[in-house]
């Protein structure tokens, strides 16, 4: 028994220095000696666990956060200008804005970190959101974004925990649940409250008052 167990051990160590860094240098040297000209040592990074399987998934949810930013930009100067004049719908998009795009550079570095990188070719997200709208469409929308960012992270978590071995990564889904879900969690439930809010606030007696006095609270938060 004890030699069928070295023997099932002794395998395994062969077939990993088949895939390992180690023999690429071992590779790379004898080809120094033999006096070769080109040498590769693929082996020889920082890709390992589920990254490769995973890496599509996180590459896209990095431009989805990179589109998102600009239309949240772009909402936020339409309320910037003369004409509207919403201090306070201004800053809560140029916050959203700044958040998402902090949050691409993040997983970019984080792909970066794990051996990855992005394919700028691939991963082009067109906006689609129109920048012209009225407050309460334009948070309504700004709540369906912070759901379907939030939904794909879950998305991604959930491939990640799972238990075939090429999926299976809890390094990855645990930058993802507390880089990602937990701020998600926040903003869709700030949103949420304000669409509640301003919808009972225009269907009053004012709506112009308490829509002034609405975007005054934003500027305070």
């Amino acid at each position: 028994m004890k030699v069928v167990i070295f023997a099932v051990i002794c395998l395994s160590a062969l077939a990993i220095a088949e895939e390992s860094c180690y023999k690429d240098i071992n590779d790379a040297c004898k080809a120094t000696n033999n006096k070769k000209s080109f040498i590769t040592t693929p082996k020889c990074n920082a890709t390992y666990g589920a990254i490769t399987a995973v890496l599509p998934d996180l590459r896209n949810y990095a431009a989805q956060h990179i589109t998102h930013s600009f239309e949240y930009l772009l909402l936020s100067t339409h309320y910037a200008n003369y004409e509207k004049n919403r201090d306070g719908f201004k800053k809560l998009f140029q916050e959203l804005s700044d958040e998402k795009w902090g949050a691409s550079i993040d997983l970019i570095k984080y792909i970066a970190q794990r051996g990855g990188d992005m394919d700028w070719t691939q991963n082009i997200i067109p906006m689609d959101m129109p920048y012209d709208i009225y407050e309460l469409p334009a948070l309504a929308k700004a709540l369906d974004i912070e759901k379907e960012l939030a939904t794909e992270a879950h998305r991604i978590h959930r491939e990640t925990t799972r238990k075939r071995e090429e999926y299976h990564d809890p390094e990855i889904s645990d930058h993802i649940e507390h880089i990602y879900s937990h701020k998600q969690r926040d903003n869709i439930r700030k949103l949420a409250g304000y669409v509640s809010d301003l919808t009972k606030i225009l269907d009053g007696p004012d709506s112009s008052l308490g829509l002034y006095l609405f975007d005054e609270y934003l500027q305070k938060q």
